[in-house]
């Protein structure tokens, strides 16, 4: 009896968000390690520019790359995307890879996503040079139903992809985290690459030294 009330009450729900006009929302995903100016310019450029409601930064637990990169401890960067994005009214955190544990797979985020958030509609940003790993995405023919992918334009790299990807051009801003971790490490300033919050919580825990 429990069960069957519970599915009619999702339905409902479904079927009254279904009436409502859906908001826009923005999802960048990443590792943020850390979370620098580039991640911030990239996301208010796609919102402004696609007339997002918001934007959600999206830190992975483990992500399912060949390379895997060796991230400091999640919690860490958790703070440090709370951080950088405090002054913005506009953007969000997601925690449901960092939650869930575990090899993140885009799939089954979405999904949850979607599930517990039909009133929403999901843009998921990528820079244009993971457009060409589309492909190798764990679900991708089932996730492309779920969100519309917008790639960020890059030099050197294509514009056309058998998926729908809605392409957004923002300046070019040549700051990585690598780049930013390797700084922290030869002892040069990393100031205006992060935001100063960000800045001083590397120097307080002495992240990136090793």
């Amino acid at each position: 009896m429990v069960k069957v009330v519970e599915q009619t009450k999702t339905k409902v729900v479904e079927q009254l968000a279904a009436t409502i006009k859906k908001k826009r929302i923005g999802i960048l995903g990443g590792t943020f390690n850390p979370p620098h100016i580039g991640h911030l310019i990239m996301a208010d450029q796609v919102m402004t520019q696609l007339g997002l409601d918001r934007v959600l930064f999206m830190p992975d637990a483990n992500p399912p790359h060949v390379d895997r990169k060796v991230a400091i401890d999640a919690s860490d960067r958790v703070k440090m995307v709370s951080a950088s994005i405090a002054d913005n009214p506009n953007f969000g955190i997601e925690l449901a890879e960092i939650q869930r544990g575990g090899v993140s797979y885009t799939y089954d985020t979405m999904l949850e996503l979607k599930r517990k958030h039909p009133e929403n509609e999901y843009y998921f940003i990528i820079g244009g040079d993971m457009v060409d790993y589309l492909p190798k995405w764990h679900r991708i023919d089932d996730l492309v139903k779920l969100v519309q992918f917008v790639g960020i334009r890059r030099e050197n790299y294509p514009v056309t992809s058998k998926y729908p990807v809605l392409w957004v051009d923002i300046p070019l801003i040549d700051i990585s985290s690598t780049m930013i971790r390797s700084r922290v490490r030869q002892g040069q300033s990393i100031r205006y690459f992060v935001k100063d919050p960000v800045a001083k919580y590397i120097k307080e825990r002495q992240l990136y030294h090793e």
